[in-house]
């Protein structure tokens, strides 16, 4: 158990040692995660939306949606790549191992745990729906 504390210290020292611009570029790809998993798939309704209110058109709307949906991801990786070039480059610049892609890694998996109980707690607590319909509360 001290050694996972010790990884978790020396892992606080080395990003402290790494500078602010590093945390705020860490900062920055935790939003852009957040992002990707929650306000281009809105986004997408949004569009999709619009364009079924002004055409009429359920196919027009779905069309426009994919293109969307495949533009803001693209849009958004994009960026998400350039922020983890940057930190990298601002650990080199501090004499610090660059380590690849790791932190853009770790901050994907954590944004998509955050997006996936979000909207679970949201799903079952907010909207009011049941896991169990034969357990509705009618």
């Amino acid at each position: 158990m001290a050694s996972a504390s010790g990884n978790v210290g020396a892992a606080m020292r080395d990003l402290m040692r790494a500078g602010s611009s590093a945390f705020l570029l860490l900062l920055m790809m935790v939003l852009g995660g957040l992002v990707l998993w929650v306000g281009v798939p809105v986004a997408t309704l949004y569009v999709g939306s619009q364009v079924q209110t002004s055409t009429g058109s359920l196919g027009a709307a779905l069309g426009a949606m994919v293109v969307a949906l495949v533009a803001g991801i693209a849009i958004v990786l994009w960026l998400l790549g350039w922020l983890n070039h940057r930190h990298a480059n601002a650990r080199e610049a501090r004499g610090l191992e660059a380590h690849g892609q790791v932190a853009l890694e770790g901050i994907m998996a954590v944004s998509a745990t955050v997006a996936v109980v979000g909207f679970a707690a949201w799903f079952f607590v907010l909207s009011g729906s049941s896991p169990f319909p034969f357990f509705s509360a009618r």
